[in-house]
């Protein structure tokens, strides 16, 4: 059967929780594979509305939902947001959930430092949550994080925290804070190993049973393409690869298994944090955008900057990741407007650009290129077919999907599950 693999094609907060939702309660397996608590997802189902950060999607079906090796792991945050979930009658044990053993941990040092960095960084500031996702996928390449498989063997913990401790001890008294201590973090840490351990495991091997015996795996991205540490908007980016590729490093089974690219796009545009936004509108249409499409992060309940659809961003962020199809969400937000803009090029010191630069002074410089079609008046929410929406929101979809060289796979209509239309199915062989 075939695989899918979802992934953020803008700056991430595109409704990936909805889609992802729709199509876990079809997949045999759920995997996240890349990111930490800092990407949050709102899954609506029936009266019941679900926030997740760290577990997959398909905990909330009781669908088997693994945290994949690829993932930075908050042991305690992990431990509240289960005992959120199942206060609200969801149902998760080892049978259906699993972590990865060589999955990095997020330890207290790395929040504390994530929150000392930003607060010296004056106009330099990234918009980090301030959740130490950054430091742990530092200490993760620098050979020198505690694993989820090191909580079973804390009495062997020295040379590690020799490692950690001769790092980070140095950072933390260029920023006047005392050094780690290491007694202090051994008990945290062998207070909350029984929790994580039950569920860690080889969950390579997991997967590659559940591949072999021709199941649905659905890979579960957080960010977007925009946030990734080598595609995005440097420095103004995540600390991990969230394009589609990473689903096959950060799971442990071969690109092969990616299967169907579902890239998630908004209807329009927004950010959240510093950076560059080319659309950015600051203006009321900014403000309707916002108010209407409920803009304030799953995580972090920050306000969201919003603009005007940038088929340009799009179009690079599919092809980088080798989208397959785009799920296009909130559509809805755009009832009424009189006219809606698409951006569809830039202007930079002269010249035109088909494509987002490098360089920060360059995104920070690039002038949007807009092409204008007339807005509808009838409303597209709830709709789940063609029949249902006005033609110039029809318009508005086909001219998205042709500047984007990406068809459309399914729309969204609402925050609904069922209220979905459906072009290709993602799963289909």
């Amino acid at each position: 059967m075939a695989n899918v693999t979802v992934i953020g094609a803008q700056w991430g907060d595109e409704g990936k929780g909805k889609i992802v939702d729709w199509l876990a309660s079809r997949a045999d397996a759920v995997v996240r594979f890349q990111g930490g608590h800092n990407a949050g997802h709102t899954l609506v189902v029936g009266e019941q509305v679900y926030k997740l950060s760290l577990l997959p999607s398909g905990i909330v079906t009781g669908t088997l939902s693994i945290i994949g090796n690829g993932v930075v792991l908050d042991p305690w945050h992990l431990k509240s947001e289960v005992e959120k979930l199942r206060g609200q009658g969801v149902e998760i044990n080892a049978d259906n959930f699993a972590i990865a053993d060589n999955c990095p941990l997020i330890l207290p040092v790395h929040r504390e430092l994530d929150g000392l960095r930003e607060a010296a960084a004056g106009a330099g500031k990234i918009g980090t949550t301030g959740r130490g996702i950054g430091p742990a996928y530092e200490d993760k390449v620098g050979r020198r994080a505690i694993r989820v498989c090191d909580l079973a063997h804390l009495d062997a913990l020295e040379p590690q925290l020799d490692r950690l401790c001769a790092h980070h001890d140095a950072l933390r008294a260029g920023f006047g804070q005392e050094p780690i201590d290491r007694e202090a973090l051994l008990n945290e840490l062998r207070e909350i190993a029984p929790f994580v351990l039950q569920f860690a495991g080889p969950t390579w091997r997991r997967l590659n049973k559940v591949k072999k015996a021709g199941a649905r795996i659905l890979f579960e991205g957080a960010q977007g393409v925009l946030l990734d540490v080598d595609h995005g908007t440097y420095p103004f980016v995540t600390s991990s690869n969230t394009v589609s590729g990473t689903a096959a490093s950060g799971s442990g089974l071969g690109p092969s298994a990616t299967g169907f690219v579902l890239g998630i796009v908004k209807a329009y545009t927004t950010r959240v944090g510093s950076g560059p936004f080319p659309t950015e509108l600051e203006d009321e249409t900014g403000q309707r955008l916002g108010e209407r499409g409920h803009e304030f992060g799953t995580v972090t309940g920050r306000k969201r900057r919003c603009g005007w659809f940038d088929a340009v961003l799009t179009r690079q962020s599919c092809a980088i990741s080798g989208v397959t199809g785009i799920a296009l969400t909130k559509l809805d937000v755009l009832d009424g407007f009189e006219k809606v803009k698409i951006c569809t090029g830039y202007r930079l010191n002269g010249k035109v650009l088909d494509y987002f630069p490098s360089h920060a002074a360059d995104q920070a410089g690039v002038e949007p290129i807009y092409e204008e079609m007339d807005g509808w008046q009838g409303t597209t929410a709830g709709a789940r077919s063609w029949a249902d929406l006005p033609a110039q929101a029809i318009k508005y979809i086909q001219r998205v999907q042709e500047l984007i060289e990406t068809p459309v796979a399914l729309v969204s209509t609402s925050p609904e599950r069922e209220d979905t239309i459906l072009v290709r199915d993602p799963f289909a062989d």
